[in-house]
C-alpha cells in the first residue's frame, strides 16, 4: 500500500537508488526537495545535469575533472616524475587533504577482483603503463588495504618492476579493509611517509 502519492513515490524512489541511502533517508530528502523553494530545486537540478554534462575525465591522471588536464597536473609545482596509484578520485581528494604530497596521481577507476568480474582491462592500467613510457622516478601503489586492493597492487607491481621504475606501497598505517576516504589525515601521512619499496 502506497502511503505516498505517486510522484512522491517516485521522488522517493529515485532517491533510494544513490549510494547509501536507504528508504528512510529516501523520504527525508525527497520531503526536504518537495519544502524547498521552486528555484532552489531548479538550481540543484541544473547543477547535477550540469556536472554529469561536463565532468569527464583527466586526460593525463584520469581523475574526474571539469577541464582537459586537471589542476594538478596541470601544475608545474609538482614533482611528475612520481606518480602515486589510487583507485578513485575520492581517495586522491583524500590524499590532497593531507597536503604534503606533491607529485601527481593516476586514477584507476576500480581494482581488481575476479569475483566480481573485473579485470586489469576493465580499469586505467594500460593508461598508467603508457604514462610510465615518459620520465618518471616513482609509483606509489596506494590502492585500499582490501582484497581487491592488494590484489591490484602485487598486479601493477609486477608489471613495473621489469622496467626499473622504483615501485612502493603505502604503508600499513591504513587498516586492511578500510577504505581511504574515511581515513583521517594523520593515517593517511604516516602511511605515505611509512611506505616499503615492493
Amino acid at each position: 500500500m502506497d502511503y505516498y502519492s505517486s510522484q512522491i513515490s517516485k521522488l522517493i524512489e529515485e532517491f533510494s537508488r544513490l549510494p547509501g541511502i536507504g528508504p528512510k533517508s529516501a523520504a527525508r530528502l525527497a520531503f526536504h526537495v518537495i519544502n524547498m523553494p521552486k528555484e532552489q530545486v531548479e538550481q540543484l537540478a541544473n547543477t547535477m545535469i550540469d556536472a554529469k554534462n561536463n565532468v569527464r575525465y583527466c586526460k593525463e591522471c584520469y581523475t574526474l575533472t571539469d577541464q582537459e588536464i586537471c589542476p594538478i597536473c596541470a601544475s608545474s609545482e609538482r614533482d611528475h616524475k612520481v606518480i602515486m596509484v589510487v583507485e578513485n578520485t575520492r581517495d586522491l581528494a583524500a590524499y590532497e587533504k593531507t597536503g604534503k604530497y606533491n607529485g601527481v596521481y593516476h586514477v584507476l577507476h576500480g581494482a581488481i577482483s575476479p569475483m566480481l568480474g573485473v579485470g586489469p582491462g576493465d580499469i586505467k592500467l594500460k593508461e598508467l603503463m603508457e604514462r610510465l613510457q615518459k620520465d618518471v622516478d616513482e609509483v606509489i601503489i596506494a590502492t585500499n588495504s582490501s582484497l581487491e586492493g592488494e590484489t591490484t597492487a602485487m598486479y601493477i607491481s609486477k608489471l613495473i618492476k621489469p622496467t626499473g621504475i622504483k615501485v612502493s606501497r603505502i604503508a600499513s598505517g591504513v587498516p586492511v579493509g578500510g577504505d581511504l576516504e574515511y581515513i583521517d589525515e594523520v593515517t593517511l601521512l604516516r602511511a605515505l611517509e611509512g611506505r616499503t619499496e615492493l
